[in-house]
């Protein structure tokens, strides 16, 4: 059974959109999106991160009021794979600190600021180096997640991190033509391990990150 175009704008919103969906051929006529969570469409090789869509939020609470967000942005690295051995698998990252996004101009300032009458600057300085991460091993966790090991070297010093990785698409880029893989992770840092301890407690000294990486067979 199939309903005119103006029957189901006269349906309420939630009744008509379940009509059309139930219609024969609806589902049909839909797209297929090009990434789809099948781990079968993983080739073995080189892949490198697309910068463009490839983001690390960080989050961290602000004197106990709430919790403010920030956002690093054309991130460059590769990733060798092959999904037969996971567990072999190598990443390595870079991060540019100084193309941080905040909400604030004036916070960004704060950031990337030169210590003040020739001091230690509070966080980055304004000539940060780019963040880097290495992975030292990688542990397989169910069908579509691992556990990445790490060391991460920011601010001038070096520290391990673990990051719950989760497997999240796999398909063409329409737009680039190019097999493309997809990941989410997760991991949490104490900003004082890496010599950036202003206003701890106060503001938090645990930081949240979250990783939404895309990467493009070479």
């Amino acid at each position: 059974m199939t309903f005119p175009i103006k029957l189901r704008h006269a349906l309420p919103l939630a009744g008509g959109l379940a009509l059309v969906l139930a219609a024969p051929g609806f589902a049909d006529d839909a797209p297929a999106i090009p990434g789809q969570v099948d781990v079968s469409r993983v080739t073995a090789g080189t892949y490198a991160t697309d910068p463009g869509h490839t983001l690390v939020s960080w989050r961290l609470n602000h004197f106990g009021f709430n919790d403010y967000f920030g956002l690093f942005g054309d991130i460059e690295g590769t990733l060798q794979l092959d999904p037969a051995n996971p567990e072999a698998a190598s990443l390595d990252v870079t991060i540019p600190i100084a193309d941080v996004t905040v909400a604030s101009a004036g916070l960004k300032d704060h950031l990337l600021r030169a210590g003040k009458d020739g001091g230690e600057p509070d966080f980055f300085g304004p000539n940060p180096d780019a963040a880097r991460f290495v992975s030292t091993s990688v542990t397989r966790s169910g069908e579509t997640g691992a556990t990445i090991v790490g060391d991460l070297t920011m601010n001038g010093v070096t520290r391990p991190v673990t990051i719950a990785a989760e497997f999240t698409g796999a398909g063409a880029n329409p737009m680039s033509k190019k097999e493309t893989i997809g990941f989410e992770g997760t991991t949490t840092i104490n900003r004082s391990d890496f010599g950036l301890s202003t206003f701890v407690p106060m503001v938090s000294d645990e930081v949240e990150l979250t990783i939404s990486a895309a990467f493009e067979k070479q």
